[in-house]
C-alpha cells in the first residue's frame, strides 16, 4: 500500500542544478506514494524540468527569497501548505534541517532524521536510523497523521529518472510571521578535480600516514594517478592536516564509490559509517587486527610508507 501524496524538499547547487541527494529522494518517493511532488525554496520554474524527470508531477515553490536565508521561511511555508500531504522527505543538509525544524514546531509533528531506509506500513512511514556509529538500527513507525517529516542520509538510494515531463509549478505563500535571517555575504568553497560525493574512486588517508606532508605526497598523488577524489578521517581533519570538506564519516560526507582505498585508517565506527557502503573497499594498514579489514574486500597488511610509494611507482611506470 502506498501513501496518497509525498512531497520531496529539493535543493540546488550554486549552478542551479538539482543536487544528487534530491534526485535520490525523488526516486525513492516514487516507491512510497501514489503522487510525488517537489517543494522548492526558490523559483519553481528553474527546477520544473529536473524534478519532473525524476517523477514529480508538480513543484510547490516559494518564489525567490532574495537575500533571506532559506531554511526558516521554507519551513514555515512547508507547514502552512502541507495540510493534505502524507509525508515530507528531505535530505540531511543544512537548509533542510533548518526548514524541517521550523516545520516541526509549526505543525507539532516530530522529525525523524538521519534515516537510511524508508518503507510504508498502511498509511504510515517506517524509518530505519543507524545509532552508536552504525552498530545498531532503530526502526520507527509514525503513529500520527501527516505530514510525517523525515530527513534521509545521502547515498541511501540510487537515483534514476522516470521519463516524466516538466512538473507544473504551484506558488506557495511564505507566512508573514516566518522567521528569517538576512544573508550578508556568501563564500563558495573552491572545488576542483573529482568530488567526494560523485567520484567513482575515492582515496582516503588516516592517522597512519604519520604526518601532514604524507597526505599530499601519498593520498593526493595516488588520487591524481587514479583520477580519484581524496578523503580523510575525522582525526586528521581535527588535527588540521586537511580541510573539513574532505572528511568522510558520520559527521562528514557519506560516500559510495565503486572503489574506496583506505590508507592508514584503522576503521573507527565513525569513519566506517561514511564509507562501508562502497562497492569495493581496499584497506592498507600495518595492523592485521585493524577494524577496517572487517569491511574490506581486499586487505594489504603492510607499512603505508612502503606500500604507497611502490604503488605510485608502479602506476607511473604504466
Amino acid at each position: 500500500m502506498a501513501l496518497s501524496k509525498v512531497w520531496v524538499f529539493v535543493e540546488t547547487d550554486e549552478s542551479g542544478a538539482l543536487i544528487p541527494l534530491s534526485k535520490e529522494l525523488l526516486t525513492k518517493a516514487r516507491d512510497l506514494a501514489d503522487t510525488v511532488e517537489a517543494f522548492y525554496a526558490g523559483d519553481g520554474a528553474t527546477v520544473a524540468e529536473a524534478v519532473g524527470a525524476y517523477g514529480a508531477t508538480a513543484v510547490n515553490a516559494t518564489g525567490d527569497l532574495g537575500d533571506k536565508l532559506g531554511g526558516a521561511p521554507a519551513g514555515a511555508a512547508l507547514a502552512a501548505a502541507s495540510g493534505d500531504v502524507a509525508a515530507i522527505i528531505g535530505g540531511t543538509t543544512y537548509d533542510a534541517r533548518d526548514a524541517f525544524a521550523v516545520a516541526a514546531v509549526k505543525t507539532g509533528k516530530p522529525v525523524i532524521s538521519n534515516c537510511t531506509s524508508l518503507d510504508v506500513d498502511g498509511d504510515a512511514l517506517v524509518t530505519e536510523v543507524p545509532v552508536f556509529g552504525g552498530e545498531k538500527i532503530v526502526k520507527t513507525k509514525f503513529t500520527s497523521g501527516g505530514p510525517q517529516l523525515v530527513l534521509v542520509r545521502p547515498k541511501s538510494y540510487e537515483a534514476s529518472e522516470s521519463g516524466g515531463g516538466a512538473a507544473s509549478v504551484n506558488a506557495v505563500d511564505v507566512p508573514g510571521d516566518a522567521p528569517a535571517a538576512t544573508v550578508l555575504s556568501t563564500h563558495v568553497e573552491e572545488r576542483e578535480g573529482p568530488q567526494l560525493d560523485s567520484s567513482p574512486i575515492v582515496v582516503s588517508g588516516g592517522r597512519g600516514l604519520g604526518d601532514p606532508e604524507k597526505f599530499e605526497e601519498y593520498i593526493e598523488t595516488l588520487g591524481k594517478k587514479l583520477g580519484a577524489a581524496t578523503g580523510a578521517t575525522r582525526a586528521i581533519v581535527d588535527a588540521g592536516w586537511v580541510p573539513y570538506a574532505k572528511q568522510v564519516g558520520q559527521t562528514g560526507k557519506v560516500v559510495k564509490p565503486d572503489v574506496y582505498i583506505a590508507v592508514g585508517i584503522s576503521g573507527a565506527t565513525q569513519h566506517l559509517v561514511g564509507m562501508k557502503g562502497s562497492k569495493n573497499i581496499i584497506a592498507i594498514n600495518k595492523d592485521p587486527e585493524a577494524p577496517i579489514f572487517s569491511v574490506a574486500d581486499l586487505g594489504i597488511v603492510g607499512d603505508v610508507h612502503k606500500v604507497l610509494p611502490a604503488l605510485i611507482e608502479a602506476l607511473e611506470g604504466k
